[in-house]
């Protein structure tokens, strides 16, 4: 893994003075899954978090983080914020919304601060690792120093268990 150049994400948590690592990797003309991210930064997938937006019945926008290789619960993730339902926003709408691609969507600098869940498989990991705000960059960040940041609450939100 080598240290990778600055995105903004990256320039918003050194203004927040916050404690990360920054990664990059080799990344095609397409995202790679995060599956692969994790193999190529030799990653164990549980710690490496994928970052979802959905939109709720309400019209309120939210962000889940959940381990790459775990798909996001609806039921689980709409109860979570209390909402009737929630679905995935559109491919589309990723980029107005966020002002991230599909890939390198970050729960960090986005356009407008959504209400943030994160998985509680990270609570007690030492560190996760996402996206660092655009494709072939990740970050890893402590849990605590996460919600510092963007204010995340814990909840079981993925299939199964």
């Amino acid at each position: 893994m080598k240290k990778a150049e600055k995105t903004n994400v990256m320039r918003f948590l050194d203004q927040k003075k916050a404690a990360y690592k920054s990664y990059e990797y080799e990344a095609g003309d397409t995202a790679p899954s995060g599956g692969e991210v994790a193999s190529m930064l030799g990653l164990d997938p549980k710690r490496v978090f994928k970052t979802l937006v959905t939109v709720g019945h309400t019209g309120e926008h939210y962000v889940y983080m959940v381990p790459v290789l775990q798909e996001l619960d609806l039921k689980k993730a709409a109860k979570a914020v209390g909402e009737k339902s929630i679905e995935m926003i559109k491919s589309r709408e990723l980029l107005p919304l966020t002002g991230y691609v599909h890939g390198g969507c970050s729960p960090i600098g986005m356009k407008k601060q959504f209400r943030t869940v994160l998985d509680q498989s990270a609570e007690g990991m030492e560190t996760i690792f996402f996206s660092a705000g655009k494709i072939g960059f990740q970050v890893e960040m402590s849990p605590p120093e996460l919600k510092r940041i963007v204010g995340y609450e814990f909840h079981d939100i993925t299939v199964g268990d």
